[in-house]
């Protein structure tokens, strides 16, 4: 398999190249002609596939530490570890730049604690060529550190720069003040860094949560939330004054498939002990990422834990906190949040034959995990693609990252 470093355009990788071979392009057409608000498309009344880019697999931070170390020597997916370089992998939330590039955050690299210790964490720069069907890893990212010491358990490297083994960063917002928020799963976490990527404070747990991989379980203490199921979700305000955090699994107790939304106070840094609560459509799904639309009006992406032609729920949903009536009309009064859904990613128009040849888009992912907003009308979603591991499109061939751009049938209804 092919290795790039992100310097540079990164050219297409094993999904172009099928397609090519078919017939059919990623990059037909431009899809961000006709993206805006006034554009029209044959299949108006669904959501519509208007733009697809990919980065490959293997695509590593140029001049990076060699990293996978503990997965032994065989090869996965097609991939033979160590690897030569810092993978730009593991998408798990994105932040908007006003150039239209992102900052994409990093999770803790390989699923685990004991195999991600030579994993970097780090928030990467990624620039969407939705015109050519590419991704371009570019310069601008930072590494997460504490150099000041604000981690008081022990780290694993004596340099203080921040790893897979540490902590599993899986959400981030941007704040006014152009610091960073990031929940973590581990803790699970909120971690507040500043621009260049320093802890600034002391990592703050979320109430009445503690997952098997949490160095606040006191002894004999037994976690009562799941490996994995931390705060995979973080959302900001409108104005930056508040976060809400949101658990991904059950907390033991709670109803099976109800998840905690908490409310956070960014300028005190503290949870403000208000919180409420998001039903999933079964027990066995999971929520994989929260951003706001307006105020306490949310997307979310609500999926299972399958991948390929098994995949069967991979929505995302427009979700409203306040369950009470207003001028919208929204509001049942049975003291959960409110959610309708906005797309299906398993059945997209794709009128252009984007991304993969046919006239449905699929995007059958096991783990998708950010979402972005670029217009009143238009989203994109990212898939986590965790790699080697995850071999969805292409069996034995290890996913790459891939960047779609979803038009809408009508605009997303706001709240100032």
């Amino acid at each position: 398999m092919r290795r790039r470093v992100i310097s540079g355009l990164v050219a297409p990788g094993a999904i172009a190249a099928l397609i090519a071979a078919g017939g059919a392009s990623a990059a037909s057409a431009d899809p961000d002609a006709g993206a805006g608000a006034g554009a029209a498309h044959p299949t108006a009344a669904r959501p519509t596939l208007v733009g697809w880019a990919e980065l490959p697999a293997e695509t590593y931070v140029p001049g990076s530490e060699p990293s996978g170390s503990a997965l032994g020597t065989e090869p996965v997916n097609g991939v033979r570890p160590p690897f030569p370089g810092q993978p730009v992998q593991g998408v798990s939330g994105v932040v908007r730049n006003a150039d239209g590039s992102f900052l994409a955050l990093a999770d803790n690299g390989y699923g685990r604690k004991e195999t991600s210790a030579d994993f970097l964490l780090r928030v990467h720069r990624l620039e969407p060529d939705f015109r050519h069907g590419r991704v371009r890893a570019s310069g601008g990212g930072i590494t997460l550190s504490d150099p000041d010491g604000q981690v008081r358990f022990p780290l694993t490297r004596p340099d203080r720069v921040l790893t897979g083994a540490d902590f599993d960063p899986e959400s981030i917002v941007r704040a006014p003040d152009g610091t960073f928020w990031i929940g973590e799963e581990f803790g699970p976490y909120v971690l507040h860094f500043d621009r260049a990527g320093r802890l600034l404070e002391r990592p703050i747990p979320v109430p009445g949560a503690k997952s098997p991989g949490s160095p606040e379980l006191e002894p004999g203490e037994k976690p009562n939330l799941g490996g994995s199921k931390g705060l995979e979700n973080l959302a900001i305000s409108p104005d930056g004054g508040t976060l809400y955090p949101m658990l991904e699994g059950t907390v033991t107790g709670d109803t099976p498939g109800d998840l905690r939304v908490y409310e956070f106070d960014r300028r005190r840094a503290a949870f403000t002990g208000r919180r409420w609560t998001y039903r999933m459509q079964t027990p066995e799904l999971s929520v994989a990422d929260l951003i706001g639309v307006g105020r306490g009006r949310f997307l979310a992406i609500e999926r299972d834990q399958l991948q390929g032609d098994k995949a069967a729920v991979k929505k995302i949903h427009l979700v409203d906190l306040p369950d009470r009536p207003d001028r919208d009309g929204n509001g049942d009064g049975d003291g959960l949040a409110d959610k309708t859904e906005v797309v299906d990613l398993l059945n997209i128009a794709n009128p252009r034959g984007l991304g993969t040849p046919g006239r449905v888009f699929r995007f059958p992912f096991f783990t998708i995990e950010a979402v972005t907003v670029f217009d009143d009308r238009t989203i994109g979603v990212l898939n986590d693609n965790n790699f080697p591991f995850d071999a969805t499109r292409v069996a034995g061939r290890a996913d790459d990252t891939e960047f779609i751009k979803v038009r809408l049938p009508r605009p997303l209804p706001r709240r100032a």
